[in-house]
């Protein structure tokens, strides 16, 4: 294999690879002798068919596959030999006009990962927001915990309803007249006030009584998940089957007892634990920030467009998924459009803290363990069926993108908090109000789209909730540092077929680099958090 360099300006590497008709005659070779034994022709004993009968009988796939391999390994001996490290996946192409028996003209073009400055990590000095349980909040979730204990006792055929009261009843929706598919229901329990149903639908029940029928007038909202329903104005025939009061869960030791624990002490101290780590994850959040903040203002250096390119891509789609369930999907879109030169600025931020976390992670031996990537493994299968588990397993263990970006976060985490070690704390009381303020200030930091309502396929006279934000790592914050990422030359080279030249098809999201490179890290990324405003908000960060 003969290499010539075509271009090398910044970043951008070009390169004309010429593999001889020898080189890959020696593979086709190669492929006869390791398919030899599998060959079965009548009147040949197996595996003992003639080379050449091989090579007429399966010439023209023998030929592409020997032509694919020697592209394989010379792209990645061109890695190799010119020490580079692709920003992504490398773009391999098989000249026009390839005839077998000839040599072969292949381009890459690629973009190699810059050379990241010595990060400067001494003298880092951050502040941590120290935060108390709140005995408030915790009086509250027990009341909230009451209430969903709370038993309903039948009240009667002359008992009006009254807000707090459950009603029991059997409907039928109808817009303009005609019934809806999914608008009729039979012995629904209601319980007026809840806020649980579309509005207007629960305050029309307050007063009505057993055996009453009514007829309901209320407007779907206008982000209401079944499209055909979304602002339209609808009636809802209701026939009231019983009303219900309830009965009020006291707060006492039995009542702990009856949610497994040894008295109410045990259930306080197990709310004040949980609101302890809600508020540690908070101010770790805050703390988090401001040090992805400095490490930003004290370090500048060229990154590949195409990593920008990629997260740029995705900071869009996830705005553009968030617009598309504001109740105004069309000015939430045009905003976007109007700041998309921040959102650039925040996807090229984001890659450059993610190269640099991720070369302060491999300068200082951070790493995640086997057990740890094991363990990891097997949170990430829990959302899959138990028989479909096993085939998850053999997927990342196959497939070294998805094992990189499970191995992501806890990456990222200990990135940060060997950062944290070496930074000089102080710790300043706050609350969590100021806090989360703070942070709500802070409207930079582009959240993962909202995964959907849960009723889109139900046409119920149920309120929309909301989906559940897409978090890159459990404490909200905004990086995602993968540790390994490296190239594959076999994957780059994949796409090229005798006569069909075609680009390599670049990898989704994180960056792959050849085995034998360190690989470089995601673009930091937000975590779950608060909605990025599709309405004006200042500009974000990362």
């Amino acid at each position: 294999m003969q290499s010539v360099e075509t271009l090398n300006e910044g970043l951008k590497r070009a390169y004309k690879l010429t593999i001889t008709a020898q080189e890959i005659d020696a593979k086709v070779d190669s492929e006869v002798k390791r398919l030899a034994p599998t060959i079965r022709m009548p009147g040949f004993r197996p595996g003992k068919v003639p080379a050449n009968l091989i090579r007429k009988m399966h010439g023209e796939a023998l030929q592409g596959q020997a032509l694919e391999t020697a592209v394989q390994e010379s792209v990645q001996q061109l890695l190799n030999d010119n020490q580079l490290r692709p920003a992504m996946q490398p773009q391999v192409e098989l000249a026009d006009g390839y005839e077998p028996g000839k040599d072969a003209e292949v381009t890459v073009n690629l973009e190699t990962l810059p050379q990241v400055p010595a990060p400067q990590i001494d003298g880092l000095k951050l502040e941590r927001l120290t935060l108390e349980a709140d005995e408030t909040q915790v009086d509250a979730q027990l009341q909230q915990l009451a209430s969903g204990q709370k038993s309903w006792t039948d009240a009667g055929a002359k008992k009006k309803a009254a807000s707090g009261d459950q009603v029991v009843i059997d409907f039928v929706g109808k817009v303009d007249g005609v019934a809806f598919e999914g608008g009729t229901g039979t012995d629904m329990a209601v319980e007026i006030g809840s806020g649980s149903l579309i509005p207007g639908f629960e305050d029309q029940l307050v007063g009505v009584k057993v055996g009453d029928s009514k007829t309901l007038n209320v407007t779907f909202p206008a982000d209401y998940p079944a499209e055909n329903l979304k602002g339209q104005a609808a009636t809802f025939d209701v026939v009231v089957k019983a009303v219900k009061t309830a009965t009020e869960v006291e707060l006492n030791d039995e009542f702990a007892k009856n949610l497994g624990l040894q008295d109410l002490e045990q259930l306080k101290g197990l709310l004040r634990d949980q609101q302890t780590q809600e508020l540690n994850g908070l101010t770790r959040t805050h703390m988090k920030r401001r040090l992805l903040d400095q490490l930003a203002d004290t370090h500048s250096f060229e990154v590949p467009p195409s990593m920008v390119d990629a997260e740029y891509q995705n900071i869009l789609q996830q705005l553009e998924h968030e617009a598309s369930h504001e109740a105004d999907p069309e000015t939430a879109k045009a905003e976007i459009e109007k700041d998309k030169d921040d959102y650039r600025k925040i996807a090229e931020r984001r890659v450059r803290l993610g190269l640099l976390l991720s070369e302060i992670g491999q300068a200082n031996g951070v790493d995640v363990t086997q057990q740890e990537m094991q363990r990891i493994m097997m949170q990430a299968a829990q959302q899959y069926e138990p028989a479909e588990r096993e085939r998850f397993f053999q997927f990342v263990q196959q497939n070294p993108m998805a094992a990189a970006q499970l191995r992501a976060p806890l990456y990222e985490d200990k990135v940060v908090d060997f950062l944290f070690s070496k930074a000089e704390i102080t710790d300043r009381p706050s609350t969590r109000a100021e806090v989360e303020a703070d942070l709500e200030s802070e409207e930079g930091h582009v959240h993962g789209p909202n995964c959907g309502h849960d009723q889109a396929h139900s046409a119920a006279p149920a309120k929309p909730k909301k989906g559940k934000k897409a978090a890159a790592s459990t404490d909200a914050a905004e990086a995602v540092v993968a540790d390994t990422a490296p190239v594959a030359a076999d994957e780059a080279a994949e796409a090229v077929k005798p006569k069909k030249p075609k680009p390599a098809k670049p990898a989704k999201g994180a960056v792959e680099a050849e085995p034998a490179t360190p690989q470089p890290a995601e673009p930091v990324k937000d975590g779950a958090g608060k909605k990025p405003a599709a309405k004006k908000t200042k500009k974000a960060e990362a």
